[in-house]
């Protein structure tokens, strides 16, 4: 990436993300700026998304689904897999995006690039539906989970990677230090548009068969010192 490039990202995300006009329209004025580096500085940032797509176990002549695609950047991480797998939905609300996403992906007969909402989005029942640093950018997150299990087929995967807020409190219901921490990253990713909860676990917990769930930290491009909250949960659709 250019110094260019990367003083663009750099500059929008210290300007933050707009609260007004819609979803669609808060996403496209944020990263249309910046869609073209929008890669590069990610992958510094966003931890834990090829570990994610690793564990979703696709296999030959599945069905999957990615809500929150974005530039359609982790459908990479299948590495050779992806020819080998059905239908692949990629499915997004930010048009800048989306256009990266569509020039990525334009040679791969089997990969459909989409605009639309996570949360009312409807297709044919898949095998694997995954989001990978999308339920923190969608403001009614539950229901895109909602949505996500109505796509899936019983016994169908979802696969989740996302910013994380671990518990505040130890096992014997005392403030720990991470609380603190918690104020701060939920303070530093809101202002742009990145909403971090410690809700996501258990109401991915509450409505699928785990498989996996990890709690991890990753470093912070330019600030080594800081080490960002994530997690990874892979569960099974019971019926």
């Amino acid at each position: 990436m250019s110094p260019l490039a990367e003083a663009r990202v750099l500059f929008a995300l210290a300007r933050g993300a707009s609260g007004a006009g819609s979803q669609a329209e808060r996403l496209q004025r944020f990263y249309a700026p910046q869609a073209e580096a929008y890669d590069d500085f990610r992958d510094k940032l966003l931890h834990g998304r090829r570990e994610l797509v690793d564990l979703l176990s696709a296999s030959a002549g599945d069905h999957v689904v990615e809500l929150g695609t974005g530039t359609g950047r982790n459908l990479e991480f299948f590495g050779p897999r992806l020819a080998q797998l059905g239908q692949i939905e990629a499915v997004d609300l930010c048009p800048a995006l989306l256009d990266v996403a569509r020039r990525r992906w334009a040679h791969a007969a089997n990969v459909r690039v989409i605009e639309a909402d996570a949360t009312r989005y409807a297709t044919t029942p898949a095998d694997v539906v995954y989001f990978s640093y999308a339920l923190t950018m969608i403001p009614d997150w539950r229901a895109a989970v909602d949505n996500a299990l109505g796509i899936l087929r019983p016994g169908g995967t979802l696969g989740v990677v996302d910013f994380h807020l671990p518990a505040a409190y130890d096992h014997e219901g005392r403030l720990s230090r991470r609380a603190r921490a918690n104020r701060f990253w939920r303070t530093w990713f809101a202002h742009d548009g990145v909403h971090l909860s410690q809700d996501h676990l258990p109401y991915l917990r509450s409505r699928l068969s785990v498989d996996s769930c990890l709690e991890r930290a990753g470093p912070v491009p330019y600030l080594p010192w800081l080490r960002v909250p994530y997690y990874i949960f892979v569960g099974r659709k019971l019926r």
